[in-house]
């Protein structure tokens, strides 16, 4: 693992610490390697794993605070900050190996991990020599797995304080002027390259006879409301503050070390389909511009180094896509996956999964390069989670082996099962950091990490967990292997299932229909968006188009369609769009009695129901949705055999729907009956007379 170390020595008179060298603590890393661990243990080896988290990042903080001892005692790094660790380290493991022990088999040269060694991190040289460099390199995509990053000549250092920030750096670090990251460990210029100088490198396997090439998309939000903790439920369960860094939140309102599985089921959800309850999350990125967030002092924020302005994303999509070869099975519920290495700085790049680019740029993606997009294009991180699952196991003991990756062509490993492939993609508005001045003008941006991983872009991660309801899960796999575009999130709309909150076309039975054209909800739904569609029993038609609302539904919008007949008075027949403002109603008059009663000029084309919805107003459509010669007047009398017309607006619904023709053939009876009265008691009058 890597610090930066900072000399107190004024440079040019303006009080900048002057990078004199960097140092690397570098330690083999233990859960990775901790393949078998019984089920009875893995609570206890799981704390046992943070410890040693925690250990190398005290010694990296011993780093920190140790410039001039550094610099002055060559020997200080190993007798000073290795040697303790390896004792402690030593120790851990011992623990661990004894919690196998007692109830499997004791794992085998684990004390052979102990020992860290310090070496040199690349980031330690001069200012003009380290722009001069990150001239050079613009087109080199390709970087020494060790994180050595190509920056040996890189000044202004993820360590240049802006002034605002006392990260436990030392005072020496306190007025620099926000040259690089704010806290003493990155990021610096030589992250980032021009994504216009990298060659297009994406490419995707050609698709089988047997692919399944549907996808189904979750929409659950950017984290607007600011969900974030420094846990991982995953890597570290029951430990706070696992990660060292704090994540994003979107889907479970619940996600934290300490979260059960009861927890996760029962939490609320972002996700607009609320049969959705997964957990997604993923480092926060933070511009280096000197803001002190609200975990500045925090364990996993400022206090370790991740400082500045967290960014909210622009965009995030969640789309679950097929296999090139095969069909895909459901998921287990409460499967975990981890994608990316948190700690492949050091690590290499064996397990790092970071995809960095431009929007308009996608086919370049960068692994250990921050972007620098021109203009008018945003940032995207973009995971793609493994999608062949063993078959057994919803986790394991590294949080990995059960979990795999396709080959080059598509194919699962041997013993594997192709899953949906969670593919995550994250969008920012930020501008290209300014690194002629080190992020003086325009800040510099990187993800949270471990302290000592120094913001690398390599050590970009995601992690998931599948808390979908099973229903729905049999949808995704539905569709995907149908070829299908389903799902709240689809582009243009989706289908879906019971009780959830469809954003597309077709919202299933109890859903809630979104988008500009939000179709048609089932059972109980409510069709929202600019176009409403068809909401079916008991649903709302919402939406400035509002189409059909099927039994006992409601057709809101400016043009509602035709409503339904509803069984039963269950209070819905009078309700109102929540988003238009009261209007008044009138009595519905009582139906005309006895065997000749009829309902002059309308035709029923339904049998009588105790009560009618409300159809939309403006333009009460036919049952297409259209603008028939009766409108509403006509769609709301045959749902009322034997009464007239129940009118929200009457003049209104009459000058938009019907014809003056219409009015005055629905009137005569009533004006004929009148006369006959008048001429009866003139005939009856004048028989008195005579008499």
């Amino acid at each position: 693992m890597a610090a930066n170390v900072y000399a107190s020595a004024t440079v040019d008179g303006d009080n900048q610490a002057q990078v004199l060298n960097g140092a690397t603590i570098d330690c083999p890393d233990v859960a990775t390697r901790l393949t078998a661990v019984p089920e009875q243990a893995r609570g206890e080896v799981d704390k046992e794993l943070a410890a040693l988290d925690q250990q190398i990042a005290d010694a990296y903080k011993r780093i920190a605070e140790s410039t001039q001892e550094l610099q002055q005692d060559p020997d200080f790094a190993q007798n000073a900050i290795a040697k303790p660790l390896e004792e402690k380290r030593s120790a851990t493991l011992s623990r661990i190996a004894t919690a196998i022990d007692r109830v499997g088999d004791r794992p085998e040269g684990l004390d052979k991990l102990a020992a860290c060694t310090v070496r040199e991190s690349g980031n330690n040289t001069s200012a003009q020599d380290g722009q001069d460099q990150q001239d050079g390199q613009a087109g080199d995509g390709g970087q020494d797995q060790a994180g050595q990053d190509q920056q040996d000549g890189q000044d202004q250092q993820g360590g240049q304080d802006q002034g605002s920030q006392d990260q436990q750096q030392g005072d020496e670090q306190g007025q620099q002027g926000g040259n690089g990251g704010q806290a003493g460990n990155g990021p610096v210029p030589g992250d980032y390259v021009d994504i216009k100088s990298v060659q297009p490198n994406a490419n995707e396997p050609e698709p089988g006879d047997n692919a399944s090439t549907g996808t189904f998309s979750s929409e659950c939000g950017v984290n607007a409301n600011g969900l974030f903790n420094s846990d991982n439920v995953i890597a570290a369960p029951g430990v706070s503050n696992g990660a060292h860094h704090f994540h994003d939140y979107i889907g479970n309102q619940d996600t934290n070390a300490f979260s059960s599985d009861e927890d996760l089921a029962a939490a609320e959800t972002s996700c607009e389909d609320q049969r959705d309850k997964s957990a997604y999350y993923w480092p926060v990125l933070r511009l280096q511009n000197g803001k002190q967030e609200q975990d500045a002092n925090q364990p996993g924020g400022g206090i370790e180094g991740n400082v500045g302005e967290i960014v909210t994303p622009k965009d995030v999509s969640l789309t679950f896509v097929g296999n090139p070869q095969s069909e895909v099975v459901a998921m287990p519920r409460l499967l975990r996956i981890i994608t990316g290495d948190a700690k492949s700085f050091v690590n290499g790049p064996a397990n790092a999964n970071a995809s960095w680019s431009c929007t308009g740029f996608e086919d370049r993606q960068l692994k250990d390069k921050y972007p620098l997009c021109p203009e008018g294009s945003d940032v995207v991180r973009t995971f793609k989670f493994q999608s062949c699952w063993d078959g057994r196991n919803i986790d394991s003991a590294n949080h990995r082996t059960h979990m795999a990756f396709t080959d080059e062509n598509g194919n699962c490993p041997s013993g594997f099962k192709a899953i949906p492939q969670l593919v995550q993609r994250i969008v920012y508005d930020v501008d290209a950091p300014s690194l002629e001045d080190g992020g003086k003008t325009t800040p510099l941006f990187a993800v949270d990490s471990f302290p000592e991983q120094l913001h690398k872009p390599i050590t970009d991660h995601g992690d998931f967990i599948n808390v979908f309801d099973e229903d729905l899960m049999n949808e995704m796999v539905d569709c995907i292997n149908s070829g299908r575009e389903c799902g709240a999130g689809a582009g243009d709309g989706g289908n879906g299932g019971d009780d959830g909150n469809a954003g597309g076309d077709n919202g299933g039975d109890g859903g809630n229909a979104g988008g500009d054209n939000g179709g048609n909800a089932g059972d109980g739904g409510n069709a929202g968006g600019d176009n409403g569609g068809d909401a079916g029993d008991g649903g709302n038609a919402g939406g400035d188009n509002g189409g059909d609302a099927g039994d006992g539904g409601n057709a809101g919008g400016d043009n509602g369609g035709d409503d339904g007949d509803k069984p039963g008075d269950d209070g819905k027949g009078d309700q109102q769009n929540p988003s238009e403002p009261p209007r008044e109603t009138e009595p519905a008059e009582e139906p005309s009695g006895g065997e000749n009663a009829e309902q002059p000029g309308v035709k029923a084309s339904t049998p009588a129901k105790d009560d009618a919805g409300d159809a939309g107003k403006d333009d009460g459509g036919k049952g297409d949705g259209g603008k028939g010669d009766d409108g509403g007047q006509a769609a709301q009398a045959a749902q009322v055999p034997g009464s007239l017309p129940e009118l929200e607006d009457r003049t209104e619904a009459q000058a938009e729907s019907g014809s003056l023709a219409e009015t005055g053939a629905q009137m005569w009876p009533a004006a004929l009956g009148g006369v006959l009265v008048i001429l009866g008691f003139f005939v009856l009058r004048s028989v008195r007379r005579n008499a």
